[in-house]
């Protein structure tokens, strides 16, 4: 089960605003307590409101959660191929949100894909309409009256999350429970507001909402300060559930919780890379058009509505209303998200171009240090997506040492005096990408964990401390070495600059591979690190059998030239070394994978 250090920051600030709520309300209701008809218990009302919308947002988070955990690896494979057009980009983007029961996960996903470039702003576009599709799920679960049973998931799943020995087991267990707490969360909600069918002011307000800008501007609002569109079209349901709103106000919510969760998206962006920007910039353009788009025709989307949706003929008046309005509010939601994507669907390369117009790329200053440019703290509601961005930021530290590398591969050929400036910042700027690496890699160990993600969390704080070590090696040991080679104005052969040569490039050849297996989860990368042990260990002897032979007839300044190569030559074999010792911890990594231990 998750600890509390699991919850997402959205989930933190729903609970500071419901406090915050409830804190007003029942100040409210103490001040006018004397004028309050004594017919409805205000107190009992209003602790049953909140607390179920606690226990709702609780379970809901606690469903995700556990939904993440159990596939959330796969769907996000299933996200990053299947969005190469914009139709299939749609139908993934659905189908992953209604199974992870987040649209805020998918966007995170997305976003993370557009900052690495494995997606495009464009595909991005398409994918989000799909994520408002899907989100609507749960408005259709909620639907269903089957609150009265809604402690026996909530039994089963804490009875298997804190039995089960097997991770899946227990994920499956949060599942539950997080289902069970949704539905007793409104199962709460709707108890707390039945006594209010008889209260005037209250029926009068919920009549004001048939107004679509009154509602859309309720809903909006409710849905901006608990940051879940899902919490205020479960609150319409329920109160559609006790026959007291109508169907067009329930809609007219419907429509401004689609504009409200655009602030969770705004908030979520601020201070992020431009791709992040662009990304929310994408969602609250779509959001907005097609709530505009509906917003004089709302009362055609509740005849459509009524048209798609059962209807009882037994019942009448507030029966009747209970029965029918819920489902008919989740299928006018559902409805009205499916239509936009329709309308909008042909104009993705536009709102691309208008988030890339309203969001330009930054001016840059020049820095002598670098910055971490993956680090999404966002992606921390997604582990394997937060695992990525680690990947990313390491591979560019692999590019920096490449650089290294590269200023100092001649060093064995001619006299060459490098650039120790440069040198020194591609060092600082090695550490400095470990450092937030490492903080990262801290927040990510505060989630919730399987045992694949310790695994890898634990392969990749070894390989950035690994590869500032290698950093290390060129920065100090090899800069040492080219210094007493220009000092002794050392002259190599041909035979042995060559020789020289080949190891340069086969170690540079191993930090490529690494580089390739971290980015693209590419195991068979570091199978052929290990396969180069044998030819780079062959170059080695050949190597120094040439200087052994040679030192037998050597001059006493011969043997300086000697120390230089010898040096040389094994300092970048000791970095290959290094770069095997990454590959085999990820190959056990995939071991594991393939024997099913994980």
């Amino acid at each position: 089960m998750p600890t509390a250090l699991s919850f997402n920051h959205v989930l933190k600030r729903q609970m500071i605003a419901l406090l915050v709520l409830t804190f007003m309300m029942m100040t409210y209701l103490y001040a006018a307590k004397d004028t309050l008809p004594p017919s409805v218990d205000w107190f009992q009302s209003g602790m049953g409101l909140f607390g179920g919308l606690a226990l709702f947002l609780a379970g809901l988070d606690q469903l995700t959660e556990g939904l993440k955990m159990a596939a959330g690896d796969a769907l996000k494979n299933v996200l990053q191929k299947l969005t190469k057009n914009r139709v299939m980009g749609v139908i993934t983007g659905t189908v992953v949100t209604g199974l992870l029961n987040s649209s805020s996960v998918t966007t995170v996903l997305v976003i993370g894909f557009v900052t690495v470039e494995i997606m495009t702003l464009q595909q991005s576009v398409a994918v989000i309409m799909g994520a408002n599709i899907g989100s609507t799920v749960t408005a259709q679960l909620l639907a269903f009256n089957i609150t009265q049973y809604a402690l026996l998931p909530v039994a089963i799943g804490f009875f298997m999350t804190f039995v089960a020995k097997q991770d899946k087991i227990r994920y499956y267990g949060m599942i539950l429970m997080g289902l069970g707490m949704v539905f007793y969360g409104m199962g709460v909600m709707s108890e707390a507001m039945a006594p209010l069918r008889t209260y005037e002011p209250f029926i009068d307000f919920l009549e004001q909402m048939k107004n679509p800008i009154l509602g859309l501007l309720a809903g909006a609002l409710f849905t901006g300060i608990v940051q879940s569109s899902a919490a205020t079209v479960g609150i319409s349901i329920a109160l559609a559930a006790e026959g007291l709103l109508s169907l067009p106000a329930g809609l007219a919510l419907a429509l401004g919780a689609n504009v409200g969760t655009c602030v969770t998206a705004l908030l979520a962006a601020l201070g992020k890379p431009v791709e992040a920007v662009r990304t929310a910039v994408v969602h609250v353009l779509f959001n907005v058009l097609g709530v505009l788009i509906w917003l004089p025709f709302i009362a055609y989307l509740a005849d459509i509505s009524i048209a798609i949706s059962p209807v009882s003929d037994t019942l009448q008046g507030v029966e009747k209303m209970a029965y029918e309005i819920p489902r008919q509010i989740a299928n006018g939601n559902t409805f009205f998200n499916i239509a936009n994507v329709f309308i909008f669907i042909f104009f993705t390369p536009l709102f691309a171009k208008a988030a890339t117009k309203l969001v330009p790329e930054r001016v840059k200053k020049k820095e002598l240090v670098i910055t971490p440019k993956y680090l999404n703290e966002n992606a921390l509601a997604m582990p394997s997506t937060a695992f990525d961005n680690v990947r990313f930021e390491t591979a560019r530290s692999i590019e920096l040492i490449q650089e290294m590398v590269s200023i100092l591969r001649t060093a064995g050929q001619e006299k060459y005096d490098p650039p120790m400036d440069k040198l020194q910042t591609l060092y600082q700027n090695v550490r400095i990408l470990e450092n937030a690496n490492l903080l990262y890699l801290g927040k990510i160990r505060q989630l919730e964990l399987t045992q694949r993600d310790s695994l890898t969390h634990q392969n990749l704080m070894s390989t950035n401390t690994m590869l500032e070590g290698i950093a290390y090696t060129l920065q100090t040991e090899i800069r040492e070495i080219v210094k007493k080679a220009v000092a002794i104005e050392y002259k190599p052969s041909q035979t042995t600059k060559e020789y020289i040569q080949e190891v340069v490039e086969t170690t540079l050849r191993a930090l490529n591979l690494t580089e390739k297996g971290l980015k693209e989860h590419d195991y068979s990368a570091f199978n052929e690190i290990l396969e180069m042990k044998q030819p780079y260990k062959e170059l080695l002897d050949k190597f120094m059998q040439r200087k052994s032979e040679r030192l037998a007839d050597a001059s006493e300044s011969y043997l300086d030239v000697v120390k230089i190569e010898t040096t040389l030559v094994n300092t970048f074999y000791h970095i290959y070394h290094l770069n095997r010792l990454l590959a085999k911890q990820w190959i056990k990594e995939q071991k594991l994978l393939d024997e099913k231990e994980i």
